[in-house]
């Protein structure tokens, strides 16, 4: 019964995840407070690094991690497949309309609402993750008290060094998880 409970909440998620595996974070969120048992906010954070760390598209990599955390390996495949079906059948679909509407303005209009909306769902999740990795909470009272200090420090290197250096991003991956295992052994 599990599976086909993961394989539902993950193909609702698939439906409505416009844009990409980010934009599955609100959803993931979402679950996770409604079925704690699977996964926890706490978890989905670690979800995300891993997703980002691995291989392949984020979103199928963080149903495929709730599918596991849930059920074991059949929970991941049941939930990695209910993500991807309504892609996979919407693709099927689209490709043989698309081509015949592509000229038409209702057509247009549709994609010209989805854009920002998707870009606000990634937004929203990009501001999650940003908390729940730059902030502790709850904090003492104080404004440096609210932040991870060592985690912001790394944030604005990486972004900074993501503005200024187009290498791969595995690269600024490497060096992340090098300095948080360096700040990891050194008492601050």
């Amino acid at each position: 019964m599990i599976f086909l409970k993961l394989f539902y909440e993950f193909f609702k998620t698939g439906m409505f995840a416009v844009g990409g595996g980010l934009a599955t974070l609100p959803f993931l969120k979402n679950m996770a407070g409604v079925h704690p048992d699977w996964f926890t906010e706490s978890m989905l954070l670690d979800m995300i690094a891993v997703s980002e760390s691995t291989p392949g598209p984020i979103g199928v990599n963080m149903a495929t991690y709730a599918g596991f955390q849930a059920a074991g390996v059949l929970g991941s495949i049941a939930a990695t497949l209910g993500l991807v079906a309504p892609a996979f059948i919407s693709m099927l679909l689209i490709v043989k309309i698309l081509d015949t509407f592509k000229e038409n303005r209702y057509l247009q209009a549709v994609f010209y609402g989805l854009r920002p909306a998707v870009t606000g769902l990634i937004a929203a999740a990009g501001v999650t993750v940003a908390a729940g990795s730059l902030l502790v909470l709850p904090y003492s009272g104080d404004v440096l008290s609210l932040f991870n200090l060592p985690a912001v420090g790394i944030f604005v290197v990486v972004f900074c060094l993501i503005r200024r250096f187009k290498i791969h991003p595995v690269w600024y991956l490497l060096l992340s998880a090098g300095v948080g295992v360096l700040f990891g052994y050194l008492p601050l």
